[in-house]
C-alpha cells in the first residue's frame, strides 16, 4: 500500500513544531559553517608553548648602521640574559624614507601564520634636529611580514599621520580581541590646519588608528591629550584589563616625574581617559628612560619592563608580579645584547626559537 505526504505534513504522533525546530537549528549550524569561525577563535585557541623570547631594537643615531633593526635571542626562557644574532649586524634595513628606523616593534597575528614588524621611519645619524623632524617629519611607518621569523618581505611605508602632524614616533599595535583588528598607536606633534609649515609650538600626543592587514587603515584619532607631551606608550593586558606605559616628556623642572614612565590601566583599549596606577616608574634606578616594552614571563606570574636609558646605558630591566605595583623592582643581575634601544621582546616556540638560531646564530 502506497502512502504520499505533503511536504509541510507530519507523521503522526509526531508535532509540526519539532519538525520547525529542527529544521531551524539545522539552518543555522549551516549557516555557521559557511560563515567561518568568529572573529576572536584565536581567542579560544589553547595558547603555544613558548620556549623563549625574541628581542628587536636598534642601537641608537651614533653610527651609521644603529638604526636599523637588530635581532637578539634569550638564553631559554630567561629574559634578562641576551645573545646577539646575525653576529650583531642588522637583520632588517630600511632603504625607504628617511632611510632609518627607529623603535622596531614585532606582533605575532592572532590566528599565527605571520608576524608584523613596525618602526619608525626616522634617521638621526649625522642630523641632530630634533626640533625639525618633529615639524616636517614621516607621516609613514616602516612595515616588514614574515611567516616564519627568518624570511621576511621588503619594507615598505605605511602611511597613518595626518597633515596636521609633524611627526610619527614609535608605532606598537596590539589585536584587540573585540574589534577584531589590530589597534595601532604611535605620538605626533600636531599643528593647526591654518599651520601648513607648522611653525607653531605644540606638543606629542599619542594617535591610534585600526587595522586587519598594515595595509589599509582607519583615519588617525587622538587617543592620549594631557596637554603636555607623552610618547612611547605601550601596553599588555591582563585579567581583562589593559594596562598601559607612556613616558612623561616634561622636564624635571615642570614634573619630578618628567622623563620618566607612566603607567595606567582601563577596561577597554580606546578609552581616552585611562585611570592612574602609577608615576615616576624608573627612578630608583636611572637618570632618565623612554621605550618602555613590558614582557610577560613565559614561565611564571612575572612583568618584565625595559626602559631606555638614553644617552646612558640603554635599556635596563625591571620586573614585577603586580602590574599595580607602584614601583619596580631593578633587575640586580642581566645580560643585555651590547647597547640595545627601545624595540619589543615577544616570546617565541621552541621551533621558532630553534630557527632563529639556526638563521643567524
Amino acid at each position: 500500500m502506497t502512502q504520499s505526504f505533503r511536504a509541510n505534513t507530519a507523521p503522526r504522533g509526531r508535532p509540526r513544531r519539532r519538525i520547525t525546530v529542527l529544521l531551524a537549528l539545522i539552518a543555522s549550524v549551516a549557516a555557521a559553517m559557511v560563515a567561518g569561525p568568529p572573529a576572536n577563535a584565536a581567542a579560544l585557541a589553547p595558547a603555544p608553548q613558548y620556549a623563549g623570547y625574541l628581542f628587536t631594537h636598534f642601537t641608537g643615531e651614533n653610527s651609521a648602521a644603529g638604526e636599523q633593526v637588530y635581532f637578539a635571542l634569550s638564553q631559554g626562557n630567561d629574559p634578562t640574559r641576551w645573545r646577539r644574532l646575525n653576529s650583531g649586524r642588522p637583520v632588517l634595513t630600511s632603504t625607504l624614507g628617511t632611510r632609518g628606523v627607529r623603535d622596531p616593534f614585532i606582533i605575532r597575528a592572532p590566528q599565527g601564520g605571520k608576524f608584523y614588524q613596525i618602526a619608525t621611519d626616522l634617521r638621526m645619524y649625522g642630523n641632530g634636529n630634533w626640533d625639525q623632524v618633529q615639524r616636517t617629519g614621516s607621516k609613514s611607518l616602516v612595515v616588514w611580514e614574515s611567516a616564519d621569523l627568518v624570511n621576511w618581505s621588503p619594507p615598505r611605508l605605511a602611511r597613518v599621520s595626518p597633515d596636521t602632524a609633524g611627526n610619527t614616533w614609535a608605532p606598537e599595535a596590539y589585536f584587540d580581541e573585540g574589534l577584531g583588528q589590530f589597534v595601532v598607536f604611535w605620538a605626533s606633534k600636531l599643528y593647526s590646519p591654518n599651520d601648513p609649515n607648522h611653525t607653531a609650538n605644540t606638543y606629542n600626543r599619542m594617535m591610534y588608528a585600526t587595522t586587519r592587514d598594515f595595509r589599509t587603515f582607519s583615519p588617525a584619532q587622538v587617543w592620549v591629550d594631557k596637554g603636555y607631551s607623552t610618547i612611547d606608550s605601550t601596553l599588555t593586558k591582563h585579567n581583562g584589563t589593559y594596562y598601559r606605559f607612556t613616558k612623561d616628556e616634561r622636564g624635571s623642572s615642570q614634573s619630578p616625574c618628567g622623563k620618566f614612565i607612566l603607567a595606567e590601566k582601563s577596561a577597554t583599549i580606546l578609552n581616552r581617559n585611562y585611570p592612574f596606577v602609577a608615576d615616576c616608574i624608573g627612578n630608583n634606578a636611572i637618570r632618565q628612560g623612554e621605550g618602555p616594552l613590558v614582557v610577560k614571563s613565559n614561565t611564571e606570574e612575572r612583568w618584565y619592563m625595559f626602559i631606555d636609558e638614553y644617552g646612558g646605558r640603554g635599556y635596563v630591566p625591571f620586573t614585577t608580579t603586580d602590574l599595580n605595583a607602584r614601583r619596580w623592582a631593578p633587575v640586580s643581575s642581566y645580560t643585555m645584547p651590547g647597547r640595545p634601544r627601545h624595540g619589543t621582546v615577544l616570546p617565541v616556540t621552541q621551533a621558532e626559537y630553534d630557527r632563529l638560531l639556526r638563521q643567524w646564530g
